[in-house]
């Protein structure tokens, strides 16, 4: 894949009706004009407030100026979305299938554009793009069927002459809000299902990833997607994205999906809670794994490594608190070390091999930053790591130039104990904190003792160990002998405790986040009747038994 790749995403999908800027971009891509997409038209907004997206591994490549969506900009979409609500529901749920099958088939025609685009804006190496890019096809070749499995049930009644149905049922307009590390699989781990279920949706892209989002949104359209249907706002999340939210209380919203902090997906929470709106919440991870003296150690450390330092520990599955039984603590830690000093580093469009690009972008890496403090003032042992990359402080694996890009090293801290902040708080970024376990119940209850609930991970090779941290960890995902990554978009994907509210993304288990049971009683005797009242006692026949002689 070359380093013009995006500009086939750029002929294909986006140049109908859009507008190259001036540009000095240093890899001669050009430099687009973006918009709002509401109901189906391309939009400014309203007050003609824009914002730039840039290249993380290369900051003066500049991808696209895009609106600075108003408080009016989203209730337009809103307003687009409630209109076309009612006729997408009555689409027959196979009809709606099928546009999400053609939604699949020109990802994967475009595919190497999308990748390349993904990776120019936020700064993953193009092969964890292409798996994000693959995720969002997998979501709409498996939801394409279940438009013809959106099954209710017949149900026999207590009465004579009539009937019971029960219906799934779209819940009206939904926002959605995701973070921009992963901007091709999450937002259509949400609007797939939503859209299938028969919703209309208001979608906040992310403020670091509105070219990939723009893109997407322009294939759902070539797709099929009457207009309305998917509507797109940009800008930031204290902006268009708490407009959207704050449309809850207005009566403008019937579903918000968000993923993101805690700390905001507590706030949204509240939001919708006082207006009894449903809410899909995914949320942060101080994911442990847990590495016992049974485990294949080479395998240990492969997987604790690339939990921790895949993606630059951007991911909300990635590793937080790796959990070492003492006995082979020494000899884990040796091995670790070895691949942690000898990390690849750099932009993947232009040094393919990296296990990691940068930040996602220059707010990201600034709270990294705080987060090493963090560790730092809570007493933990800083063994590995040095903050931003640059030029003259840079690790052995580091390729290419550090000052075009927003680059980490990866960090490592020991001698980390529960009561530590470090071991408490999710930190987003290359960053590992490691505890020492006395044994295996010390280490379940370490996996058990953080406020989150996300992911979770095992290595052990003893049966029974196995067992016992998948019954006893309270997470809504677990490895064994596997790293806390990883999703697949026919399982369910979420957590318990900080790290969600209990719904599920993926799987034929997310229906049930963007549906409601709707059960139909159907008389059919012509005359009023009446269940738990007009139902017949069946008199109960005693039978002649001489219950002493069984005694």
């Amino acid at each position: 894949m070359n380093g013009t790749a995006p500009e086939q995403v750029m002929t294909h999908v986006l140049e109908v009706g859009l507008e190259h800027l001036e540009s000095d971009n240093p890899n001669g891509l050009p430099k687009i004009k973006g918009y709002n997409i509401i109901n189906g038209q391309l939009t400014e907004s309203s007050d003609g407030g824009t914002f730039e997206t840039t290249n993380p591994a290369w900051q003066t490549d500049c991808l696209g100026v895009f609106p600075l969506s108003t408080k009016s900009d989203v209730h337009d979409a809103l307003a687009a979305a409630g209109a076309a609500f009612p006729g997408w529901a009555a689409t027959p749920a196979p009809t709606r299938g099928q546009i999400i099958g053609n939604m699949g088939r020109l990802l994967m025609e475009h595919k190497d554009s999308i990748v390349a685009l993904e990776t120019r804006e936020i700064g993953k190496t193009l092969k964890e793009s292409a798996g994000s890019v693959q995720e969002a096809i997998d979501t709409c070749l498996f939801f394409q069927s279940e438009g013809r499995r959106l099954y209710g049930q017949t149900v026999n009644s207590e009465l004579p002459n009539k009937e019971l149905f029960t219906y799934r049922r779209p819940l009206g307009v939904c926002g959605i809000i995701n973070a921009c590390n992963f901007p091709a699989a999450v937002p259509f781990w949400k609007m797939i299902p939503a859209i299938m279920c028969g919703n209309t949706c208001v979608w906040k892209s992310p403020q670091d990833a509105p070219l990939l989002s723009f893109a997407l949104a322009r294939i759902m359209h070539e797709a099929g997607l009457p207009d309305g249907v998917i509507n797109l706002v940009h800008g930031k999340g204290s902006g268009a994205g708490q407009h959207l939210v704050d449309a809850v209380d207005e009566g403008l919203v019937n579903k918000i999906s968000f993923t993101g902090s805690t700390a905001v997906g507590k706030m949204i929470g509240e939001v919708c809670g006082r207006n009894l709106v449903s809410a899909s919440l995914e949320l942060g991870g101080k994911n442990p794994l847990v590495v016992m003296p049974t485990a294949n150690l080479e395998n240990a450390v492969e997987g604790a490594y690339w939990a921790a330092f895949g993606t630059a520990g951007q991911r909300c599955t990635s590793l937080g608190n790796l959990i070492i039984h003492k006995d082979i603590y020494d000899s884990f830690m040796e091995m670790f070390m070895a691949k942690v000093e000898s990390t690849t580093i750099g932009d993947s469009s232009r040094h393919p091999g990296v296990l990691y690009g940068p930040m996602l972008s220059e707010k990201y890496a600034k709270d990294f930053l705080i987060g090493v403090e963090m560790c730092k003032a809570s007493g933990a042992t800083h063994i590995f790591g040095k903050g931003r990359i640059t030029n003259e402080k840079k690790p052995s694996g580091f390729l290419g130039d550090a000052s075009e890009g927003v680059y980490m090293w990866p960090h490592v801290f020991v001698d980390v104990t529960e009561d530590m902040e470090c071991f408490q708080e999710e930190i987003f970024g290359p960053v590992v904190t490691i505890v020492k376990a006395d044994d295996f119940d010390h280490g379940l209850h370490l996996a058990n003792a953080s406020p989150y609930g996300l992911s979770s991970a095992i290595y052990t090779n003893d049966r029974l160990e196995a067992y016992r941290y998948k019954t006893g960890i309270k997470a809504g995902m677990t490895g064994i002998n596997n790293s806390t990554t990883g999703a697949e978009a026919h399982l369910p994907f979420g957590g318990v405790k900080g790290s969600g509210n209990g719904t599920r993304e993926s799987g034929i288990w997310v229906i049930e986040a963007y549906s409601y049971w709707h059960a139909v009683n159907d008389e059919l005797s012509g005359k009023l009747q009446l269940a738990q009242m007009d139902v017949d006692e069946v008199e109960i026949e005693e039978a002649d038994v001489d219950y002493s002689a069984l005694s």
